[in-house]
């Protein structure tokens, strides 16, 4: 039986796993720091379109597309999510592995058929990675060499025979060459695979080494080339079982303990902390009762997060009793041991840890994703200025930008004031029902509109800000519309 290797190329992973956590209709792209400066490393489909590249200076990308809207690079969860996809495509097959950053290889010999066929098996991958967002480019080939080619350069399938015809037009590129080796062949008019297999292998090796020539046979079968499936790493867990049914609140966070002391030293010993935790009990009845546990920060303290579990403990319902506990770290993530020093600050630690703890009980009843901190945003419109992330994935800003003047504790949609629409703030005023009158007043302090952005809020124009004390005690943040006269009021001190 002939081998069949399908080779997947996701073209915009890390903007389509952005854009999946944060829809963003203008031109979008994801951008990181080489050699100390910012650049495009992904762009969308709309970004594309206005005349992006990757690779290309932010600040060119800026001047050419203004509506740009950016987020940095993660590459961290870009591979994360990258072997989540390869845990998926083993649906196909089991032979899953990655390909550099942005692909999959999988070897579909002997299960194709089960699809109907690996057109069958390719149309429905590419249905279903379209239906979460991703746009892919597939290749089915004997080779994993000669899959990546078509993936990259002529999509398709090309089995037995046709393998050279296919491969012979494509430029050497296909092959997986270095980008130097690359230059060096086309200086010497190689340009094409079929060019490349046509010269002395004694001269090629001479002159580019033996890359050129491995990767070629590794393309046509020459030499062989294996796929190496993506390990499942084994979750740390505990596993207890108990002689007697059990099913006391105190009686079962007994097990708990007891557990964490068999979890923890395993996280401990691969430098990780958990984030979340599954306790799932076994109850006489053959029924699972389970608790979850979603940490603020990655912790492996058995003292520090047994009473974290009380909560959830205490609402199972243990029906005859419960005779097995296991407790597994769904998620972990990477926790150094900490270095206490002459410089060291435990109370800042110990503060730091304290917030995370409340922040872990807070999301216990409203949900780790609604306990959200503000972060600052590059914008000088008030309203712009910040923006929210769930605190327990988020660090807190070092520096905020300065603003000119301080601004009001609560922002609000404009509200208009009725009174006189000049340019003076007016001595007398109605809003919100009440009639206010002047007492002092500070500014004016001018905002004007960001023009490359489309904000509705913004449409009159210009504005004149104020800082308004009235006798009747309000202090108001107050603007005025010169374009349009009227005055609004849009928040308070």
């Amino acid at each position: 039986m002939s081998r069949e290797i399908l080779s997947v190329w996701f073209l915009r992973l890390a903007s389509q796993r952005a854009l999946r956590r944060r829809s963003v209709a203008g031109p979008f792209a994801v951008v990181g720091r080489n050699r100390g400066s910012e650049q495009v490393t992904c762009l969308s489909m709309a970004a594309s379109r206005a005349g992006l590249q990757a690779g290309m200076a932010l600040a060119d990308a800026r001047a050419m597309c203004p509506d740009l809207t950016t987020v940095p690079a993660d590459p961290r969860g870009d591979a994360w999510f990258l072997r989540m996809l390869a845990r998926w495509a083993g649906r196909y097959c089991p032979w899953v592995g990655l390909e550099g950053e942005d692909g999959l290889v999988l070897d579909i010999t002997g299960s194709s058929h089960l699809m109907g066929g690996p057109e069958a098996l390719m149309a429905d991958l590419r249905q279903r990675l379209m239906r979460a967002g991703f746009t892919v480019r597939l290749g089915v080939a004997p080779t994993r060499g000669a899959a990546w080619a078509l993936a990259h350069y002529d999509e398709g399938i090309a089995l037995g025979d046709q393998v050279r015809a296919r491969l012979w037009p494509l430029p050497v590129g296909a092959l997986r060459l270095e980008d130097d080796v690359i230059e060096g062949l086309a200086r010497l008019g190689v340009r094409k695979v079929a060019d490349l297999a046509a010269l002395p292998r004694a001269t090629v090796g001479r002159r580019f080494g033996q890359q050129p020539l491995v990767r070629l046979d590794q393309a046509l079968g020459g030499q062989p080339e294996s796929i190496t499936p993506v390990a499942e790493r084994e979750r740390p867990a505990a596993r207890l079982t108990l002689a007697e049914p059990i099913g006391r609140t105190d009686d079962v966070m007994e097990g708990v303990r007891h557990l964490l002391g068999q979890l923890c030293p395993q996280l401990e010993e691969s430098g990780e902390g958990a984030r979340t935790l599954l306790l799932t009990l076994r109850r006489v009845d053959l029924r699972d009762a389970s608790v979850e546990l979603r940490l603020a920060r990655p912790m492996r303290k058995p003292d520090d997060i047994a009473p974290l579990f009380a909560k959830g403990v205490d609402e199972i319902d243990a029906g005859y009793g419960i005779d097995q506990m296991r407790l597994e770290a769904t998620v972990a993530e990477a926790l150094p041991p900490e270095q206490v020093t002459a410089h060291s600050v435990p109370g800042d630690i110990a503060r730091a840890g304290a917030l995370a703890d409340l922040m872990t009980r807070l999301g216990g009843r409203l949900g780790l994703e609604n306990v959200l901190r503000w972060q600052p945003a590059e914008s000088h419109i008030p309203e712009r200025a910040f923006s929210t992330a769930a605190a327990a994935w988020s660090e807190p800003a070092r520096v905020w930008p300065d603003v000119p003047r301080a601004r009001p504790v609560l922002i609000f949609a404009p509200e208009s004031v009725g009174g006189s629409g000049a340019r003076a703030v007016p001595r007398r005023f109605r809003w919100r029902r009440m009639d206010l009158h002047l007492l002092e007043a500070e500014g004016p302090e001018r905002i004007a509109p960001e023009w490359w952005l489309d904000d509705p809020a913004w449409r009159s124009g210009l504005r004149d800000y104020w800082r308004v004390q009235t006798r009747e005690g309000w202090r108001l943040w107050m603007f005025h519309t010169p374009q349009d006269p009227a005055w609004y009021v849009q928040g308070l001190f």
